[in-house]
């Protein structure tokens, strides 16, 4: 039996990533059976009748148990409390590892590591993945594919815990790379989540503006702002919990971003042309370089996939 296959997978919460994880896992292989949660019936229904689990349950409880490899696909804020409830329920099965897919790394470890029993391996992760779509129907096995998956073992965390995860995550089609909860929660404060950030404000002062232009800014949206209009269809408790539970990294980048923005409405102000060009220069090398490194695509479309599952916000919960 590869390493890389677990018997059971308890995935609590089936949107699109947890959905996409369980379509993953079946295209390669990966599991044995596949069961999860979710806080509604309806989702579990659909679920089911999408063939995404085996089984479903309404409590993070009755899926963990018995499960080998227990993945909370939650918005951060719900974390700590359900691995609580799965505790408290006696649910965790000896040598199970327990993990996650959330876009903060430091607030996981402190609200989930004190109700991870003895026995059980703690292995926070974060796939670098997604669309601005939501719910079960939203999954497809290729979301991960050359994608990559920060792992973020606590401190004498398990290491043959930590391989095999990381064998289950290449086994879905990502990279995978291990880093500090600290150091991850900083280096996509700058990548993923103040983006988001911006764009949310932006479209928020263009929703404003809206009102008294007769509709233009809709009218002749150019495919910048529609860009930024659909990272901004991002789940706002997700995000919510993002930034509430990153604050320190996320108001440090807004910092130099802020900086570098006085910068530039210098730049305009007193028609510093060739500060404006070196500027431009440097951000489009580095587009050059994402897109070099295989993590998008130069195709027309916004740089979007053409395919029925097009690339949206960064990640998703």
């Amino acid at each position: 039996m590869s390493a890389a296959r677990f018997e059971q997978i308890a995935l609590i919460g089936i949107g699109l990533i947890g959905s996409s994880i369980a379509h993953a896992a079946r295209r390669a292989g990966l599991a044995g059976r596949i069961v999860g949660s979710a806080r509604t019936a309806a989702t579990v229904e659909k679920a089911l009748q999408l063939g995404i689990v085996d089984e479903g349950f309404q409590t993070a409880a009755e899926a963990a148990r018995g499960s080998d490899l227990i993945v909370l696909c939650t918005p951060v804020g719900m974390c700590g409390p359900i691995a609580r409830e799965i505790a408290e329920a006696g649910a965790f099965s000896d040598a199970a590892i327990l993990t996650d897919v959330g876009s903060v790394k430091g607030a996981i470890v402190r609200d989930v590591a004190p109700h991870v029993p003895v026995g059980v391996h703690f292995v926070p992760g974060h796939p670098i993945a997604g669309t601005e779509q939501s719910g079960p129907e939203a999954g497809f096995a290729e979301l991960f594919d050359g994608r990559w998956c920060i792992l973020t073992p606590p401190e004498n965390c398990d290491a043959a815990a930590v391989a095999r995860l990381k064998a289950f995550w290449q086994g879905l089609g990502s990279h995978v790379e291990t880093m500090t909860p600290e150091h991850h929660d900083r280096v996509l404060a700058i990548t993923s989540h103040v983006p988001h950030l911006i764009a949310f404000n932006i479209v928020n002062t263009a929703g404003h503006l809206e009102r008294v232009t007769d509709r233009e800014v809709i009218k002749f949206s150019a495919g910048g702002f529609r860009d930024f209009t659909r990272i901004a269809a991002s789940d706002p408790t997700m995000w919510r919990d993002v930034f509430l539970n990153n604050k320190q990294a996320v108001l440090e980048m807004l910092q130099r971003f802020s900086e570098d923005l006085t910068a530039l409405q210098r730049a305009i102000r007193y028609d510093e042309g060739d500060t404006l060009h070196r500027l431009f220069s440097e951000a489009r090398t580095l587009r050059r370089g994402i897109i070099e490194a295989g993590q998008d695509t130069d195709a027309p479309d916004f740089g979007r996939r053409t395919t029925t599952h097009q690339a949206g916000a960064d990640e998703k919960a």
